[in-house]
């Protein structure tokens, strides 16, 4: 009889005493079974291309991968990591702060256009030109473009203007530039006269003083005494006038003072020859209540006389009539464009039966004002 051998313990491990001799055979007995997992080896540097981004838990990974070759077999290739894309930005909000306010007030800016002027005028001083080098609305946008609009907006800007002469009396026109009371007339208004009076469109009288003449241009520059708060026209921009343009007129024809017309217009750049001889006024007695003026080598109205002066002219239908001179000649927005100078009668010195405008009109360029303005307070070419 065989009798089996065995240490101690080894039957108590093992029920089977076929198998455990199996298992004695193959190996010795191992009391901890199942043996512990491996500790894997301490993460090693991982060779990459630069520029490539390798995080803490994929410096592992990648040691993982370049112990086997990539194919689980233990190879020794070297993982290429490639870094993980950024998350993109979030989209940047609008801005509304101070940029978007500043946009804003330039809107509303736009939007008032040529209110603003009068107001920098009175921010600036009383002696400010309220000018425009474009087209300036100065008529509410509900009136713009109509003869009803401008006469309002501007009527306030149009003096009637009484000259006392030494050979009699003229009248004319002014247009206030200053709200303390410089006026702008034609110099054949004031030529020569010992006192001058002048009627604002409220009805209130003053008295005024030359400040300054330029009789090559037919311009005066007179100055009320105690005036304040008066309402300066807009002087806008000639050269940007064209023939067809719809004007309005305003002044004090045979002393009617603040007559309003209507016309276009009608050709630019005409050559008028007018006379700077003080005894040929208008209205006064030498000049039988009309303006002489020549043009294309041919007298109106009477005798020029032997001096005289030329200049370029904006030619118009408007209405004008002895006492126009030195009034508004105005665009549809309410801007002054010219200053009338002459006009053509088809009346004779005796007769009074064919008199009126027969829409031959003249008007000296504002853009010559304005670049005369200086001289004419500096007391004129004349002075």
């Amino acid at each position: 009889m065989t009798e089996s051998f065995r240490r101690d313990g080894e039957y108590e491990q093992y029920a089977n005493p076929y198998q455990g001799a199996q298992q004695h055979a193959s190996s010795p007995v191992n009391p901890e079974w199942p043996p512990p997992p491996a500790q894997p080896p301490a993460p090693q540097p991982v060779t990459v291309d630069p520029g490539t981004t390798v995080w803490p838990a994929q410096q592992q990974a990648a040691y993982a991968t370049s112990t086997d070759g990539g194919d689980g077999n233990g190879g020794g290739g070297t993982a290429l990591l490639t870094a993980i894309p950024a998350e993109p930005a979030a989209p940047k909000k609008r801005t509304r702060g101070p940029l978007a306010l500043l946009a804003a007030v330039a809107i509303v800016a736009a939007a008032i256009g040529g209110g603003t002027a009068y107001g920098i005028q009175e921010l600036t001083g009383n002696d400010t030109v309220t000018s425009s080098s474009t087209s300036t609305n100065v008529i509410p946008s509900s009136a713009r473009g109509t003869v009803s609009g401008v006469a309002k907006a501007v009527s306030p800007s149009i003096v009637e203007i009484n000259a006392t002469l030494s050979n009699g009396s003229s009248t004319g026109s002014g247009v206030i530039i200053t709200s303390d009371g410089e006026i702008i007339t034609n110099n054949h208004v004031i030529s020569g006269a010992s006192s001058i009076k002048v009627s604002t469109s409220d009805g209130k009288e003053y008295t005024a003083k030359v400040l300054g003449t330029d009789s090559a241009k037919d311009l005066a520059l007179i100055k009320l005494e105690d005036a304040s708060g008066l309402t300066p026209a807009t002087l806008g921009d000639s050269d940007g006038v064209q023939v067809g343009d719809e004007v309005v007129a305003i002044g004090s024809p045979e002393g009617l003072t603040g007559t309003v017309t209507s016309g276009i217009v009608s050709a630019l750049d005409r050559d008028v020859t007018v006379s700077t001889d003080e005894g040929q006024s208008q209205g006064g007695q030498g000049g039988g209540g009309r303006w002489p003026f020549e043009f294309g080598g041919q007298e109106f109205n009477g005798d020029t006389g032997s001096s005289t002066t030329t200049y370029k002219a904006l030619q118009t239908d408007a209405s004008l009539n002895p006492g126009n001179s030195g009034g508004a000649l105005i665009d549809m927005n309410g801007n002054i464009v010219g200053i009338n100078s002459a006009m053509y009668s088809a009346a004779d010195s005796t007769s009074s039966s064919s008199a009126g405008s027969v829409g031959l009109g003249f008007a000296i360029p504002i853009n010559t004002v304005k670049s005369d303005l200086a001289k004419l307070r500096a007391g004129g070419s004349d002075s």
